[in-house]
């Protein structure tokens, strides 16, 4: 099949990769795509929220799918554009996608369909988290165990424009757990950890991702289906009801508390960087699994994951999350994928014949082994490879499951 993929991010990349090895795909297209996306398909420069722009693509190259990776054009409705039109799509519309766009939408739908998720608080003290409603890029949720935390995140998040939300504080490991929806159905992927802060130790602001790790070791394939028995298909179930289909990925964020998991948040689409840890584990078709779901005929049975984990490393500008670099020269990634890592462009461009960064996080550096601790061991050499002026990473992503603490849905 010819596929469309929309965005250029290293999300995007892991699909591109993922899709080259499909036996069903003849051609991939990217728009805009980015220099490690460029070898796999075509870039076209159309941005990811132009959707008369890329249904005009997705007309004058006769493509069967489109996919679309980030979460602006998907709350956008650029899904919208292209279904109106006969494009099948991989990706909610507007209505569907507001599970990511307001958490107030959020709220209510859990609440309706009885989804365990944090208490809204009436009146914010610490310790509670405060949250934008909107798209925030990842870094619209405040933790505030403080009186000072709590009114820089106030300020914070007021400045954005839209509405507050504070909740209660929950206490426990995150867990981010992903489905493939055709409407009514959901087929999960292996569950992932996230590292969300700036610094080690969970220090400094959030971030989009500093990297991940997959699968999470005391979450198997039991309790990743009953997960989805109890909060993703039920949410499907509640916006089938209220006449909103979800059609894409369904993405929770979960808390492992005491009392059982509790959903932090919900996204419309693939996580970054879970997907560069999640994606090279499947040894099944995924672009399959994608097009049946954008037909609303998911099959059966997910993609079979391989008995293997993988860790991603993000390497990133020096002042990111507060800055971004451009223009600087990368080397060393020929090096990291020849010591058998996954190098997937986050934000990178070419100038002339030198690849150089081109946004705040760069390259998200992915290793693979028998176990958690050897893909950790896999992906940091890997990520000494790579060199930019101001590169800088976490050092303990992975470190406690690389230990062997496990992460049981009750803690």
């Amino acid at each position: 099949m010819r596929v469309l993929l929309v965005g250029s991010g290293g999300r995007e990349h892991a699909l591109a990769w993922s899709f080259a090895r499909s036996p069903s795909l003849s051609e991939l297209h990217a728009a805009p795509g980015n220099p490690g996306i460029a070898r796999h398909g075509e870039c076209h420069p159309i941005r990811a929220d132009d959707g008369e722009g890329l249904l005009a693509l997705a007309g004058s190259l006769d493509v069967d799918l489109v996919v679309i990776g980030p979460e602006t054009p998907l709350v956008g409705g650029v899904a919208d554009v292209l279904r109106h039109a006969g494009v099948a799509v991989f990706g909610p519309s507007a209505a569907a996608a507001a599970i990511e766009g307001s958490k107030t939408f959020a709220k209510e739908v859990m609440t309706d369909a009885g989804v365990a998720t944090a208490r809204s608080l009436a009146v914010a003290r610490p310790p509670c988290v405060v949250k934008a409603d909107g798209l925030a890029s990842g870094k619209g949720v405040h933790v505030c165990r403080s009186q000072d935390e709590l009114d820089a995140a106030l300020h914070a998040v007021s400045s954005l424009g839209g509405a507050v939300l504070v909740e209660e504080l929950l206490d426990g490991p995150e867990v981010s757990l992903f489905a493939v929806c055709d409407g009514h159905d959901a087929l999960p992927l292996p569950a992932a950890q996230d590292f969300k802060r700036a610094y080690d130790e969970d220090g400094g602001p959030n971030t989009g991702g500093m990297g991940s790790y997959a699968p999470v070791p005391g979450i198997g394939d039991a309790d990743v289906a009953e997960l989805v028995a109890t909060v993703h298909r039920p949410v499907l179930a509640e916006l089938a009801r209220r006449g909103v289909a979800f059609v894409g990925l369904l993405y929770a964020g979960l808390m492992l508390t005491s009392k059982g998991p509790r959903v932090l948040e919900f996204n419309c689409r693939f996580g970054d960087p879970e997907t560069q840890s999640i994606l090279p584990l499947l040894d099944g078709d995924l672009l399959e699994s994608l097009a049946a779901a954008a037909r609303g005929e998911l099959l059966g049975v997910p993609p079979a994951a391989a008995d293997r984990a993988a860790v991603t490393v993000v390497l990133a500008a020096a002042d990111y999350p507060r800055g971004e670099d451009r223009g600087s020269t990368i080397t060393g990634v020929e090096d990291a994928e020849a010591a058998g890592a996954l190098v997937f462009h986050a934000g990178t461009a070419r100038q002339g014949d030198r690849l150089v960064t081109n946004g705040g996080r760069i390259v998200g550096v992915t290793g693979l082994g028998a176990s958690v601790g050897d893909a950790r061991t896999a992906a940091y050499a890997a990520a000494s490879a790579v060199e930019f002026d101001g590169a800088r990473s976490r050092g303990d992503i992975a470190s406690e499951a690389a230990a062997g603490r496990t992460f049981p849905l009750s803690t």
